[in-house]
């Protein structure tokens, strides 16, 4: 598990009730790459524990991926750490995904 270093909040919406949760520096994370999906685990210990697990198929997260780019082409409200931290996560990526081969069938 990995710490935050910012924070999430999560949201589920059922017709009859919903939950919501706030994840802090005091929470960690992990990631699990999957054959079919990717899974992302947001973990809150301590009194208040709390814990969230969301799997993404590829294709899922090819499109968010693409969205959060368009959206952050026609928007300039984020500084230079948040931008530095944001492309070295993305190119982060990148890389990982130019060094690999696809999969046999």
């Amino acid at each position: 598990m990995k710490s935050i270093s910012d924070r999430a909040e999560v949201s589920v919406d059922f017709p009859s009730k919903a939950y919501m949760g706030a994840f802090g520096r005091e929470s960690s994370f992990e990631v699990k790459v999957e054959p079919d999906e990717v899974m992302l685990r947001i973990v809150r210990s301590g009194e208040e524990r709390r814990e969230v697990s969301v799997h993404l198929h590829y294709y899922l997260l090819a499109d968010i991926l693409a969205q959060l780019g368009e959206g952050l082409v026609h928007h300039d409200f984020l500084d230079q750490a948040h931008l530095d931290k944001l492309r070295e996560g993305a190119d982060s990526l990148v890389q990982a995904l130019k060094d690999r081969k696809p999969a046999k069938k």
